[in-house]
C-alpha cells in the first residue's frame, strides 16, 4: 500500500484545550504485528483530561498525540483483517485520521454497531466489565455503589450491573439524578457529607462492592460501606494527584495508594480491596492479556449489538475541533462520552 498522510492532534505541553496543535504526518507501512487503521471514531476520556495537565502516570514526554482508544477500518497489515472494523486500545495515538496500532490490542467490531457507539464501549466497556466480573466478582441479587455513575465508565458499569441483576446505588451531581433513576439507579449526591450513612440506610449491613475513582477519603469511606467479604475496587485516585504532576510524583502517590490497599487486605475483617489496571499483564502475560481482551470486549460488544446495553454518546466533534471537545468533556456537565469523528 502507498504511504498515508495522517492528520493528528498533538498535545504540545501543559496547555489549555485551545492549545492543541494539528499536524500532518506521513505514516510508514505497518511493521510486523501492526495494522494501519483509518480512524472512524476516537474518544475523550479521563486519561486525556489528566495528560493535558501532566497528571497521568506513565504518560509520554510532550509533545505527543493523545487518544486512549479508537475504532476504524484496517487498511494495511494482517491480510485477514483488511477492510474489517476493529476497536483498539492504544493509551496514546488515537486522535488521528489514521494510526498504526498493535494487532494484538485490536478486536473486531461486530456488524451493526456504529463507530461512535462502539468507541464508547472500548476502554470504558472493557474497564467496567472487568471490574464488575473479574475484580469484584459480583453476582445477581447483590448491591453495589458506583461513584461517578454518570461518567463514561460508570454509565456502562451501571448497565452491565443492572443486566446481571445487581442493585446499583450511584453517586453523581444532582443534575444527573433524573437520568440515573431512569437507568434503574438509586442516586445519591457525591458531595453529601452524610454519604456513608445514606448508603448504609439503603443497604443495612453494607454493600457487596464499591467502585471508586476518587481515592483518598472517598476510598476510605468506600471501604466502610462494604459488607463482610465485600470488595472495594479503585480505578483512579483523582483527589490524590490534584496537586502534583510528573511521573515521579505521580508514581509516589500511586505507591501510597497501593500501600494503603495492602494494609487493608491484611486486616482480618474479610473485606477485599484492589486497584484495577486495564494494562495488567500486557507485557508479562501477553497471551492471557489477549484472551481477556478478546473475551471481555467481545461480551460488551455482543450486549451492545443486541440492544441489551446502549451507547451513551454525549456529543460528537470533528477531529479538527478536538480543543472544543476537550473543553466540553472537562466541563463536568455531560452525561456519557465525548467522541471525535475524524
Amino acid at each position: 500500500m502507498n504511504t498515508v498522510t495522517a492528520l493528528e492532534v498533538v498535545l504540545p505541553g501543559l496547555v489549555e484545550p485551545s492549545g492543541l496543535v494539528l499536524r500532518e504526518r506521513e505514516l510508514p507501512a505497518p511493521g510486523p504485528g501492526q495494522l494501519l487503521v483509518e480512524v472512524e471514531a476516537t474518544g475523550v476520556s479521563f486519561a486525556e483530561k489528566s495528560m493535558r495537565r501532566g497528571k497521568y502516570f506513565g504518560q509520554p514526554a510532550f509533545p505527543f498525540v493523545p487518544g486512549y482508544d479508537l475504532v476504524g477500518i484496517v487498511r494495511d497489515g494482517d491480510p485477514e483483517l483488511l477492510g474489517a472494523r476493529v476497536a483498539t486500545i492504544t493509551k496514546t495515538g488515537g486522535w488521528a485520521s489514521h494510526a498504526l496500532v498493535a494487532a494484538r490490542d485490536s478486536v473486531r467490531v461486530p456488524d451493526g454497531i456504529l463507530p461512535a457507539d462502539a468507541e464508547t464501549a472500548v476502554v470504558n466497556g472493557l474497564t467496567a466489565w472487568q471490574m464488575l466480573h473479574r475484580s469484584a466478582r459480583t453476582t445477581a441479587g447483590q448491591t453495589i455503589v458506583v461513584h461517578g455513575a454518570n461518567s463514561g465508565v460508570g454509565g456502562i458499569l451501571v448497565q452491565l450491573a443492572r443486566h446481571a441483576g445487581i442493585r446499583v446505588i450511584g453517586t453523581a451531581s444532582p443534575r444527573h439524578h433524573s437520568a440515573l433513576r431512569a437507568a434503574g439507579v438509586e442516586p445519591l449526591d457525591y458531595s453529601d457529607p452524610e454519604l456513608l450513612a445514606r448508603v448504609l440506610a439503603l443497604s443495612p449491613g453494607g454493600v457487596h462492592a464499591v467502585f471508586d475513582n476518587v481515592g483518598g477519603e472517598s476510598a476510605r469511606t468506600g471501604r466502610q460501606m462494604l459488607a463482610r467479604h465485600g470488595a472495594l475496587v479503585c480505578y483512579s485516585i483523582i483527589s490524590e494527584v490534584s496537586d502534583v504532576s510528573g511521573n515521579r510524583a505521580l508514581f509516589l502517590r500511586f505507591l501510597r495508594a497501593l500501600g494503603r490497599i495492602a494494609v487493608w487486605n491484611a486486616m482480618p475483617d474479610g473485606r477485599r480491596a484492589s486497584f484495577y489496571d486495564l494494562w495488567a499483564g500486557h507485557r508479562l502475560r501477553p497471551s492471557a492479556f489477549r484472551r481477556r481482551l478478546e473475551n471481555d470486549l467481545g461480551e460488551v460488544f455482543a450486549l451492545l449489538a443486541d440492544g441489551t446495553i446502549t451507547a451513551n454518546v454525549a456529543a460528537t466533534f470533528p477531529l479538527r475541533e478536538a480543543g472544543a471537545a476537550l473543553t466540553l468533556a472537562e466541563s463536568r456537565t455531560v452525561n456519557g462520552k465525548v467522541v471525535l469523528l475524524p
